[in-house]
């Protein structure tokens, strides 16, 4: 059966590659933006449905803007709760699968090793607790057709990322200060994007971890990111969370476990350090 696809989200960095591998790969997809679909307004989820009539949907559409959830997480949970309950309520009813993006964040950031995919969530922030609602949603509505996939440390061509500000940064300062003591795996775009096309050839469902191997900080993230620059990686200085503004509202170790990758027969993502040196000229190209 051939897979009809809608990428909801479809302007944002994650969005637009993961529109970019499926066209690249031929299947049939239908990227709706922010202007084109309300996630929150149910007669709009379902006149695009009807419309398109996609046999998959994944659900890029979010509320990403971390500070501002914290004084504003009625707002933000609109999107990432009751907008993918929406979603996920009319996906049951028309036997479509439903993959939905969530993050890493709704873990404490207490662990010392990998979280894995069963692991209790319990979120410090708004924005993690408007995410685990998300996740709640799918997995209550679809326990057969849902998929949610945990990401984080997202960095891709499109957008504001880390990667970019890094390299923005190098040639207007003399010197950089970046967090030395949260932990996470930096992702690329592309990976995750392929990851999920073959999760979804797969027929999988359930809860993975969509994120490179290895960890890493901040910290090493930029300075891996000037060396591959050229340029001299001693001029990032390592802080601590408590000098950032709103940084002991982040999780310090986000580190997260992919047993079920493997338990469905699929290869994990590969390590981060790898990913980011083959994709940085692309990412410094513009």
């Amino acid at each position: 059966m051939v897979n009809r696809w809608l990428v909801t989200g479809a302007a944002g960095m994650f969005g637009r590659d993961l529109v970019g591998v499926l066209q690249g790969l031929n299947e049939p997809v239908v990227a709706v933006t922010r202007q084109d679909l309300d996630i929150t307004d149910r007669l709009s989820v379902r006149a695009v449905v009807s419309r398109y009539q996609p046999t998959t949907i994944v659900n890029c559409a979010a509320w990403t803007r971390f500070n501002e959830a914290e004084t504003s997480e009625s707002e933000a949970l609109l999107i990432n709760g009751k907008g993918v309950r929406e979603l996920a309520s009319i996906c049951s009813d028309r036997s479509i699968r439903l993959v939905h993006l969530s993050t890493d964040y709704v873990f404490d950031g207490t662990s010392c090793r990998p979280y894995a995919e069963s692991a209790v969530t319990s979120p410090i922030n708004a924005y993690g607790r408007t995410k685990q609602a998300g996740e709640q949603a799918v997995l209550e509505l679809l326990p057969d057709d849902g998929t949610i996939v945990r990401t984080g440390w997202l960095y891709g061509r499109h957008g504001t990322n880390f990667i970019r500000k890094m390299v923005r940064l190098e040639q207007i300062r003399k010197t950089v200060d970046v967090v030395d003591d949260q932990w996470g795996q930096p992702t690329w775009t592309v990976d995750l994007a392929q990851q999920i096309v073959a999760l979804v050839r797969h027929g999988a469902s359930g809860v993975f971890h969509g994120t490179s191997s290895g960890e890493a900080t901040w910290y090493d993230l930029a300075r891996m990111t000037f060396r591959l620059l050229g340029a001299d990686h001693r001029r990032i200085r390592p802080v601590r969370s408590d000098q950032v503004a709103g940084g002991d509202l982040r999780p310090r170790y986000t580190v997260l476990g992919h047993d079920a990758w493997r338990e469905v027969g699929l290869t994990p993502i590969r390590h981060w350090a790898t990913a980011l040196t083959q994709s940085f000229p692309l990412l410094n190209s513009d």
